[in-house]
């Protein structure tokens, strides 16, 4: 996953999750109670005077009812505008936005089907300094090069011989496919080349794939001499699902038995599949093969854009909650005055 620096907090933005909340926020609720709800009623113990009125009439003082009706301030209004405005806040779910991440998944899965049947011990193909070296060798150090480049791609490693076996499945892992490459050995599938047991193989293989650009790279030295479904089966297979195979071909075209390279299949398989072929006998010549076949298909990503998210609308509750306490705890210091001074 590839994720872009942050601005260490510039781009911190507010956002309401859900901003209809506000639609009530001009609903003078507030005002209604105040207006409307009836006053609170508390009843209080009284001393009876049986000669009440004459004592009012000589303080020259008019008798009135017992009950007491306090007026609502205007602070005490203020303070339930303000708690109710913070509730619509907080029921409209303000949200503080991160900066943006930037989420890239592969777009391509890659299958690099390698052989390394007997022939593959041949040393005729030739280093930087024109001295021989083991084909797998050569094939294993390029290789190695192109995966290093594969940033973005799922990679499946394929090794053949006589049998086809997946050496490594689809994998964004790129160092542990390229040393599990390094450590394949001339032999270890077998003597034999099983080319279209391969492809067969790499279609199972891209089963497990849910993108739509499927590539299978092929390299071999052989002619097909073991396998279960032949090349063109095989092809024809993955043609119609939409894998495009490139062939290289390695060695000697004018070999014998097992020695040779049958070129004509490769190309046909590519021709069949939508890909390219190719051939060399040299290792820059490989080399130059696998840059190719990268310059025909750019490396491809879904970009995904996810951006975090940190509620803060429980700052708003607590505010309200809070206005409550400090109105209620005034109310009382209020009343305690009142009856100090009574």
């Amino acid at each position: 996953m590839d994720q872009e620096p942050s601005q260490s907090g510039a781009n911190l933005m507010l956002s309401f999750a859900f901003p209809w909340a506000f639609l009530v926020l001009p609903l003078p609720l507030p005002f209604l109670v105040w207006k409307f709800a009836p006053a609170h009623r508390e009843q209080a113990q009284a001393l009876r005077v049986p000669f009440f009125r004459s004592l009012a009439e000589a303080a020259g003082e008019e008798p009135a009812q017992g009950a007491v009706i306090r007026k609502r301030g205007r602070w005490q209004m203020a303070v339930a505008i303000c708690c109710w405005c913070l509730t619509v806040i907080g029921l409209a779910r303000p949200e503080i936005l991160g900066d943006p991440i930037v989420i890239e998944k592969a777009a391509r899965d890659l299958v690099l089907a390698v052989d390394i049947s007997g022939s593959m011990d041949e040393r005729d193909l030739r280093d930087e300094n024109d001295k021989p070296l083991q084909r797998l060798d050569a094939v294993k150090s390029v290789i190695n090069d192109f995966i290093a480049e594969r940033d973005g791609d799922r990679i499946a490693l394929i090794v053949f011989g006589s049998s086809a076996y997946l050496q490594t499945p689809f994998t964004e892992d790129l160092d542990s496919a390229a040393e599990l490459m390094e450590q394949t050995q001339v032999g270890m599938a077998g003597p034999h080349t099983a080319i279209g047991d391969a492809i067969g193989l790499a279609l199972r293989t891209f089963e497990a794939s849910d993108v739509e650009q499927r590539l299978l790279v092929l390299l071999s030295d052989g002619a097909d001499t073991n396998s279960q479904m032949s090349p063109e089966n095989a092809t024809e297979i993955a043609a119609s699902k939409g894998v495009k195979i490139y062939t290289i071909g390695v060695g000697d075209p004018n070999g014998s038995g097992e020695q040779r390279v049958d070129l004509a299949t490769l190309e046909a398989i590519a021709t069949r599949a939508g890909g390219g072929f190719y051939q060399t006998n040299d290792t820059e010549g490989l080399r130059e093969i696998y840059a190719e076949i990268d310059r025909l298909n750019p490396r491809l990503v879904e970009t995904t854009t996810f951006q975090p998210k940190t509620s803060v609308g429980y700052y708003a509750f607590a505010a309200t909650v809070l206005l409550g306490i400090v109105l209620f705890l005034g109310l009382m210091l209020s009343a305690r005055r009142r009856v100090a001074h009574g």
